[in-house]
């Protein structure tokens, strides 16, 4: 069976040795000029503003919504922010905020709480059921089942 296969291979590889190798052509020539790029545009520099400083405040009182709250904030124009916010909870209380921001420090802000001082002049509806109630059923009529084990017989 060797022999066989030796002589087979012998005979593949003699047709194949008869035949010259595929001559390879890229289809590309063989080096390709550098590109060329154009200098990098020069960007207009940033326009220098004057300091523009500015003062605001506001607030808020809705009756209605009871939406209390307000806002006041100052600036010089060079980078320094200092304000402060207030703003009605839910539980009565007022939260006040006073916050401060440099360059140097970063933002910085102290918050207080102020327990009372305002009272909602509302009280909540106690609560009702738009639904009537679940019907009452009686005790089932049944005994409750009991569990037995069956008694333990070995397979020996």
């Amino acid at each position: 069976m060797a022999a066989k296969l030796i002589i087979f291979a012998a005979c593949v590889v003699s047709a194949i040795a008869q035949y010259p190798a595929p001559a390879y052509k890229p289809a590309y020539p063989a080096a390709y000029p550098a590109p060329a790029y154009s200098a990098p545009k020069a960007y207009a520099p940033e326009p220098a503003y004057a300091p523009a400083p500015y003062n605001f405040e506001y607030s808020v009182n809705d009756p209605h919504t009871y939406d209390v709250k307000s806002q006041s904030e100052y600036a010089d124009g060079n980078g320094y922010v200092k304000g402060s916010y207030s703003l009605l909870e839910a539980d009565g209380s007022t939260r006040v905020v006073e916050y401060t921001a440099d360059d140097y420090n970063g933002f910085n802000a102290e918050v207080k709480k102020i327990d009372g001082g305002y009272k909602a002049p509302y009280s909540a509806p106690a609560y009702k059921p738009a639904y009537p109630a679940a019907p009452a059923y009686p005790a089932p009529a049944y005994p409750a089942p009991a569990y037995k084990p069956a008694p333990y017989k070995p397979a020996y």
